[in-house]
C-alpha cells in the first residue's frame, strides 16, 4: 500500500470501533455536588466535588434554560472527558452567558447523571492577574515524572534503515533520538509496533523461528542504555487467517492467527528466546509485554472483540509459562477504550493496565482496578498526546508543549508511566516526512531538532527532587494557569508556571487569554539566590518560529539554514539573570501558550 492510499484508508478507518464486548456494563454514577463556576477574562473555570467509583468528569454546557446539554468539545479528537477539576472552558463567546453541567464517569462508556446547573459568562476585558505563592520549606511528596518509565517510538526495524528523509539518513538518527530522550529526559525504556513483523523475519511457515531481526534490534536499544516494551504485534503473513487485512504504509497485517497455538507457541518461543539471550533477571525485571496495539479500533484487529480476549489469553497463559515473573499487559486500546471489558473477562495475567489518549490529560483508572479487586495494579499510557490526527500542524506549536505540561502535572502521581507518542519524527506509518515541519508526532524533528514540547518536558525533568507546597490564585488558576515547584536538597528551587488551554481552536494563541503572573517563593536558604527565568512560547525555544524566519517555505533545510536552525536548537531566557531573595515577588507576563521556568540557586 502506498503513502497516499495508507493515510486515505487509515483515515476513513481510524473512527470504527472494532464491536462491542460482551461485559457487565457499570452502572451510571450520581452526578456531581458543588458545582460552582468562576468566570474570568476569556474563560470561566468550573469546580465541582468528586464522586466515588469516577474515572473522569464530562463537562456540557447548553446555551439557555430548557435548551439540550452537550458535551464541551475542545477539539482534541478523541476522549473528552478530564480526570478531575477545575477545568477552564475557553470555547465560548465571552459575554454570553452560558449554562454549564458535569457528569462522571465510570468508564468511557458509561456517562451518569448530569449535576445540577451553573451560569456563567466569560469577560471580555479584565486585568487578569493570577498568583503563584511557593513555600520552599514545604515538601508535599517526592516529586514524581510520569514521562520517565516510556517514550514511544516508530517501529524499531526503523533503526537498521539506511534510507534517506530529507538528507538525513534514518537509522543513525531514530537511534540518536533515542539516545537523547534517555539522557535529557530520563526516559528508561521504548514502546513500538510491529516487532513481528515480516520485515524482520520471525515467522515462515515450515521453517525454525528466525529472532536475528528482533535481537539486532533490542541489541540497538539495549546499547542505548533503554529497555523495550515488547508490543506482540502484528502478524506475520504466514500465520494470519486473513493477510489482506492491513494498515500503514508497511502493510502491517492486522488478523487474528489461522492457528491458535501456533501464535501462542510463537510467543512462548520469544519470550523463552529473549529470557536466554538477555537473562531472566534483565527481561523479567526490567522488560514486559503488551498484547496488540488498539484491538478495539477496526484499522487495527480485523478480528472479534471476543477474538481479542483469546488472543490476551493465549499471549498471557504463553508468556508466564516461560517464567510467572514475566510481566504482561493489555489491552492497549484506543480511547481509554477495553479496560473494563478485559478486567471483567478475568484474564490470567494482568501486570499492568496499559491505554491509549489524545487531546486530554489521561483519565484516573484507578477506581475501575479497584472495582475488579485489582487496586494498585501499576497504569501505563503507553501512548499519548494532543491529538491523535497524523500531520497536524499543532503538533509543532508551543501549544502541544503546554498542553504536555499540563497532562504530566495531572498524571503525577496516580499514573506509573505516561508515554508521549513519539521520540522522532522518523516516522512511516502513513509515508515518511515530506518536510522539516509537518505536523509530525515527534519530540525531535527530522535531524533532531528539538521542538517546543521537547523543551517543555526537559525543564519538567529539570524540576528538582522534593514537590512543593504551591498555591495559585487569580483569573483561570487551576484551569487555565498551573504551577509545579520542587526543590533538591543543595536549596536549588525550581517552579515551572504554564498558560494554556485544552480548546485547540486556540492553539495559536488567544490575547485574552494572556496573564499577567506574580510568583512569591518564601522558606528560601537564607541568603541571595541568582535567578534564571527561562521560556517556551512563540518567541523562545521554538524552532518553528526560527524556521519561519529563515524562510520555511521550503521543505527542507539548506545546509546554511541548518546551521542557523543548530545554533538555535536551546532554551531560551525570558530575562537576564539577577539575584532575588526569599521573600521577593517575581513578576512577568505569560502569553497563552507559554511556558516560564524559575530556577533560583543559592550564591556561594
Amino acid at each position: 500500500m502506498n503513502s497516499g492510499d495508507a493515510r486515505t484508508d487509515f483515515e476513513q478507518r481510524i473512527g470504527r470501533r472494532s464491536g462491542t464486548v460482551a461485559a457487565e456494563r457499570l452502572p451510571r454514577l450520581p452526578a456531581p455536588g458543588g458545582l460552582r463556576a468562576r468566570p474570568g477574562r476569556g474563560q470561566v473555570t468550573l469546580d465541582w466535588e468528586p464522586v466515588d467509583g469516577a474515572v473522569g468528569y464530562l463537562v456540557h454546557r447548553s446555551s439557555g434554560p430548557g435548551k439540550p446539554y452537550e458535551p464541551v468539545d475542545h477539539l482534541g479528537r478523541d476522549v473528552l472527558s478530564v480526570p478531575h477539576p477545575p477545568y477552564a472552558d475557553t470555547t465560548g463567546t465571552p459575554g454570553e452567558t452560558a449554562w454549564y453541567a458535569v457528569a462522571a464517569v465510570a468508564d468511557v462508556e458509561t456517562v451518569g447523571e448530569l449535576s445540577e446547573p451553573v451560569q456563567a459568562a466569560a469577560a471580555p476585558d479584565g486585568p487578569a492577574a493570577v498568583r503563584v505563592e511557593v513555600d520552599a520549606a514545604r515538601i508535599t511528596r517526592p516529586l514524581p515524572r510520569p514521562w520517565r518509565p516510556m517514550i514511544g517510538s516508530e517501529h524499531l526495524s526503523h533503526l537498521l534503515s539506511a534510507d534517506l528523509t530529507g538528507g538525513r539518513r534514518i537509522g543513525e538518527e531514530l537511534t540518536e533520538a533515542l539516545r537523547i530522550v534517555r539522557d535529557e529526559l530520563g526516559v528508561r525504556t521504548v514502546r513500538a509496533h510491529a516487532i513481528l513483523c515480516d520485515d524482520l523475519g520471525v515467522y515462515r511457515e515450515g521453517r525454525p523461528y528466525d529472532f536475528s531481526g528482533i535481537d539486532r534490534v533490542y541489541d540497538k536499544v539495549l546499547d542505548l542504555g533503554l529497555r523495550p516494551v515488547v508490543e506482540l504485534s502484528f502478524m506475520p503473513h504466514d500465520l494470519a487467517a486473513d493477510p489482506a487485512k492491513t494498515v500503514f504504509a508497511y502493510n502491517a497485517i492486522i488478523s487474528p492467527p489461522k492457528d491458535w497455538d501456533r501464535w501462542g507457541d510463537l510467543v512462548g518461543s520469544l519470550a523463552a528466546h529473549l529470557v536466554d539471550r538477555y537473562g531472566l533477571a534483565e527481561v523479567r525485571d526490567h522488560w514486559s509485554f503488551e498484547v496488540w496495539n488498539e484491538p478495539n479500533l477496526e484499522v487495527f484487529w480485523s478480528g472479534t472483540p471476543q477474538e481479542y480476549l483469546r488472543l490476551y489469553d493465549v499471549s498471557a497463559r504463553a508468556i508466564k509459562q516461560v517464567d510467572p515473573g514475566l510481566r504482561v499487559g493489555g489491552p492497549s486500546s484506543a480511547a481509554a477504550g477495553w479496560v473494563q471489558e478485559l478486567l471483567a473477562a478475568d484474564p490470567p495475567a494482568v501486570d499492568f493496565v496499559s491505554t491509549h489518549t489524545y487531546g486530554s490529560p489521561p483519565l484516573d483508572l484507578r477506581p475501575l482496578l479497584a472495582r475488579h479487586g485489582r487496586a494498585g495494579t501499576p497504569i501505563w499510557w503507553t501512548e499519548w498526546g494532543v491529538t491523535p490526527v497524523h500531520f497536524n500542524e499543532v503538533s509543532d506549536a508551543v501549544f502541544a508543549a503546554v498542553f504536555l505540561a499540563r497532562g504530566m502535572r495531572s498524571a503525577a502521581g496516580r499514573v506509573e508511566a505516561l508515554s508521549y507518542w513519539v521520540a522522532s519524527d522518523h516516522f512511516e506509518e502513513l509515508g515518511r516526512p515530506r518536510a522539516l515541519l509537518h505536523g509530525g508526532f515527534g519530540l525531535l524533528t527530522v535531524g533532531n531538532l528539538r521542538k517546543p514540547r521537547f523543551h517543555v518536558l526537559a525543564l519538567l525533568e529539570r524540576l528538582g527532587e522534593h514537590e512543593l507546597a504551591c498555591d495559585v490564585s487569580g483569573d483561570g488558576a487551576g484551569g487555565l494557569v498551573e504551577a509545579w515547584a520542587a526543590r533538591d536538597d543543595d536549596g536549588r528551587v525550581t517552579v515551572a508556571v504554564w498558560n494554556g488551554t485544552l480548546d485547540q481552536s486556540k492553539a495559536s494563541g488567544e490575547p485574552l487569554l494572556d496573564r499577567h503572573v506574580t510568583v512569591r517563593l518564601t522558606g528560601l536558604a537564607d541568603g541571595p539566590h541568582l535567578l534564571r527565568h527561562l521560556r517556551v512560547d512563540q518567541d523562545h525555544s521554538n524552532i518553528a518560529a526560527v524556521w519561519g524566519l529563515l524562510g520555511g517555505g521550503a521543505e527542507w533545510p539548506t545546509d546554511e539554514q541548518w546551521e542557523h536552525l543548530r545554533a538555535a536548537d536551546r532554551l531560551d531566557e525570558a530575562e537576564p539573570p539577577r539575584i532575588v531573595e526569599s521573600g521577593e515577588e517575581i513578576a512577568f507576563d505569560l502569553p497563552m501558550p507559554a511556558m516560564s521556568f524559575l530556577e533560583l540557586t543559592p550564591m556561594p
